[in-house]
């Protein structure tokens, strides 16, 4: 058994598929797939049931996969030890951030960092929560930025910020003036939204839901920008936090009323794990 099969198991399973588990351990496909075989021969038992396109898990599989966490975590903790011990600030660090954050809070901090360290090796992954989440426990990233809710009680937390929440609306829009608004106030409106899979468009739901307002969704994006144009050309209105408001004459941004209606920051990490100095001044620097 070696260290990198237990990566490849836990990338296979994180990621559902062979071609995107090789891309994420910079591995060719038909290496990681013979580096699994070998494994399960190793083992006498098969870890995936190879269905079609389709990648399961099997009862095997099931059971040997938090014992490769366990085991990369505890390499992960040696090797931090030791980074410790040379009392130097190289290193590597690896931050998650979903993509309704990454534009706007990491380009600064990360050309600051980089600056700070340049001996520190860093690499920034841009992905959703489900995601991020699994490469914490895996230890594919070291932390990740995120939004609440998270109901992972393996995580710690460490809160960045509570921003408020605006309704953005074409220019000519006859609410576009008001300094806020309630949601109740857009009942009939055509709405543009994150597409499902965005913790945003949960959060988006959620205010509406309690405001009793139905969406009629027109529009899907993966991306705010996208969704900012399509109300610029008064395809509909939408929802965004405060750091995604765009200073432009194209949108009005009203903060709605609800004083829930907030989205919190946090930068996650695994309870428990160990840190070398490069993460830690990473993670400290997020948290200033």
């Amino acid at each position: 058994m070696e260290f990198n099969q237990l990566r490849y198991v836990c990338a296979i399973a994180e990621t559902g598929s062979f071609s995107r588990a090789a891309e994420r351990c910079h591995v060719a496909q038909p290496s990681l797939s013979q580096q699994i075989l070998k494994l399960e021969e190793d083992l006498g038992a098969k870890l995936f049931d190879r269905l079609g396109r389709s990648i399961r898990l099997t009862e095997a599989g099931r059971a040997f996969l938090p014992h490769a966490r366990s085991i990369l975590h505890q390499m992960e903790a040696a090797r931090t030890g030791v980074e410790d011990k040379r009392g130097d600030i190289s290193g590597s660090v690896a931050a998650g951030v979903i993509p309704t954050i990454a534009p706007y809070l990491l380009p600064r901090y990360t050309a600051s960092f980089a600056k700070k360290y340049p001996e520190a090796r860093l690499r920034i992954v841009e992905e959703t929560t489900p995601v991020l989440v699994e490469s914490l426990r895996n230890l594919s990233i070291d932390l990740a930025v995120l939004a609440l809710p998270l109901r992972h009680k393996e995580f710690e937390l460490f809160p960045l910020r509570t921003e408020p929440l605006f309704a953005v609306l074409p220019k000519d829009h006859p609410r576009g003036s008001q300094r806020s608004l309630a949601l109740k106030d857009l009942r009939g409106e055509s709405f543009v939204m994150l597409r499902d899979g965005h913790c945003f468009r949960d959060l988006s739901v959620v205010a509406c839901t309690r405001a009793r307002v139905t969406p009629r969704i027109v529009f899907e994006s993966g991306q705010f920008s996208s969704l900012l144009g399509m109300v610029a050309a008064g395809v509909g209105v939408s929802l965004v936090p405060e750091m995604a408001i765009e200073h432009n004459a194209s949108c009005r941004y009203v903060r709605l009323s609800d004083a829930r209606a907030t989205r919190t920051i946090v930068a996650a990490v695994l309870r428990g794990r160990s840190f070398n100095r490069v993460q830690q001044a990473f993670l400290s620097g997020l948290t200033k």
